[in-house]
């Protein structure tokens, strides 16, 4: 079975940073793309940053610059190094890895998400 499991979370003041760390166990290939999602109170989860399996990034928009994915691979580790850190980024912070089997069909498996909150 795949687990996901998220750790690093806390709370920060703002133009802090923190790193969430994403350790999965349970699979026997490397996953195609790993993301990290969050989910403020009250909003829909967000896709927050994606590092594809080529190594390729992706950032939404409001963290770009600030926010930085990376992947060890073929650990399935992924990590999000959270800098410069807004009380708008507090959310619950979710890892989810995604893609397709080789002999057919896809998955996507979460984690159980971290908490991560920027006050002052």
């Amino acid at each position: 079975q795949v687990r996901l499991e998220e750790s690093g979370g806390g709370l920060v003041h703002p133009g802090e940073s923190l790193k969430l760390s994403c350790v999965s166990s349970g699979s026997r290939f490397s996953f195609d793309n790993m993301n990290w999602y969050r989910q403020a109170p009250g909003k829909e989860r967000e896709l927050v940053a994606t590092v594809y399996g080529s190594g390729v990034t992706y950032y939404t928009d409001s963290v770009k610059g600030r926010f930085t994915i990376s992947r060890v691979m073929p650990k399935n580790s992924v990590y999000l190094q959270m800098n410069s850190l807004k009380p708008e980024d507090t959310a619950v912070y979710y890892c989810n890895a995604n893609g397709a089997y080789i002999k057919g069909g896809t998955y996507d498996y979460w984690g159980q998400g971290t908490q991560v909150t920027v006050s002052s």
